[in-house]
């Protein structure tokens, strides 16, 4: 079976992970497999193609703001890609995110129709069925038709027009065109795809997976306390990409730490970006900034006694995942699908903006003891091999269906 993977990222950031660990299980599975990425720098593996000039991706988010469209720019990144698809001759295409300004989402969903191509699309957020947004919030447009909207200043952000209707209405009727079938990483997702205008759903509930194999198991970290000079403290760990913006609960987490300032713990924080993490914070905070050495954030969560997420929404946060496959428990905010990740005791969660609530959570991790045992259940449900073959499943079962429409 020859498989094309579609997405943003290729091995970076939580889908570009995710692409990553499936096109690697469908290459050993004997598949030939192809990505398809269109940010960040090149790689150098056999069939996998940037697509995305990184000049027109900057033109391409420039233009969304003059003219509050998005998706509709980056002509000469968009022909890359449908060369490179006419070139492949995939079987099933598997689409992940494909918003952050590198294609023309017209022509692509046309080409995929017009071929006839199975296609499965995994939403990670819920871009598809709004008219720009990746998380709307608590604003309800997107299930009327959109229009009005009440954030065109956040991300894909513009400075005068509001085309959301229509931008909804266009993704509506490409969607409708696609021999497609939908997967949601939570049933807090697929539940607001159901309530969503996108007609014809058939939609499957896959958890995203990671790598518990080589990357994110339990690990030797004492040589991390000694560098950040911790004797005797309970260490709280919080990460995620720009973790001080207000989406990821950075405000949130700078209250959490202050309730907790008189309690034996120290705070890290890893995700910010250069300037911030030379910033100053209380004692009781450690802040560090990004990082991709995922062997060294592993460390890092097995040396935690508790991991706590702060944001504000998410689909299936693949932070939960690794933290819980490293063997620590995880506290955080019932927003979105967080509190599926993982299940009492080993989470406990509180209503957003509860501080208190969620210190008490917080407090109750660390005081439990947990045994290995505890979360073996969780390390095989979120392998990334467990989330490939369920995948597997649903392209053997579209390109059969295909192979049969086409006999008749």
């Amino acid at each position: 079976m020859k498989i094309l993977y579609i997405n943003v990222l290729f091995n970076s950031g939580s889908t570009g992970k995710i692409v990553y660990e499936l096109y690697s299980h469908a290459r050993a599975e004997g598949h030939e497999a192809a990505v398809c990425y269109g940010r960040g720098r090149k790689r150098n593996e056999e069939n996998v193609f940037k697509f995305g000039l990184d000049w027109e991706t900057k033109l391409h988010a420039l233009l969304t703001r003059l003219t509050g469209l998005t998706g509709c720019f980056s002509p000469f990144s968009t022909a890359r890609l449908i060369a490179f698809m006419d070139t492949f001759k995939p079987d099933i295409i598997h689409l992940h995110e494909p918003h952050a300004y590198f294609v023309n989402l017209r022509p692509l969903f046309d080409y995929i129709s017009s071929h006839n191509i199975p296609l499965v699309y995994t939403m990670h957020c819920e871009f598809a069925f709004t008219g720009k947004c990746g998380h709307p919030l608590r604003c309800e447009n997107w299930r009327t038709g959109c229009g009005n909207c009440p954030c065109l200043s956040d991300y894909p952000k513009t400075f005068f027009f509001d085309f959301t209707a229509k931008m909804l209405s266009d993704k509506l009727g490409l969607l409708k065109k696609q021999n497609m079938l939908i997967v949601s990483p939570s049933v807090w997702l697929a539940s607001r795809i159901k309530q969503s205008l996108i007609e014809n759903k058939d939609i499957r509930v896959i958890p995203n997976g990671i790598d518990t194999k080589s990357i994110f198991y339990p690990r030797a970290y004492e040589h991390l306390k000694i560098k950040h000079g911790i004797e005797n403290k309970k260490i709280v760990l919080a990460a995620a990409p720009g973790i001080m913006s207000s989406h990821k609960g950075g405000a949130e987490l700078l209250r959490l730490a202050k309730a907790l300032e008189n309690e034996n713990i120290k705070f890290i924080f890893i995700g910010m970006s250069p300037a911030e993490a030379r910033g100053s914070f209380p004692e009781n905070i450690i802040p560090l900034a990004h990082t991709e050495n995922q062997q060294q954030l592993a460390e890092y969560y097995s040396m935690a006694d508790c991991f706590v997420i702060c944001s504000d929404m998410e689909n299936l946060p693949t932070t939960c995942l690794e933290a819980v496959c490293c063997g620590t428990p995880v506290a955080g905010y019932d927003t979105g699908g967080t509190k599926e990740t993982v299940p009492s005791p080993l989470g406990r969660f509180a209503p957003y903006g509860d501080t208190e609530a969620l210190a008490e959570s917080v407090m109750l991790q660390l005081k439990t003891s947990f045994e290995p045992s505890d979360y073996e259940s969780l390390r095989n449900a979120y392998s990334s091999k467990s989330m490939y073959k369920a995948y597997e499943a649903l392209y053997d079962q579209l390109v059969c269906g295909r192979k049969e429409h086409l006999k008749r």
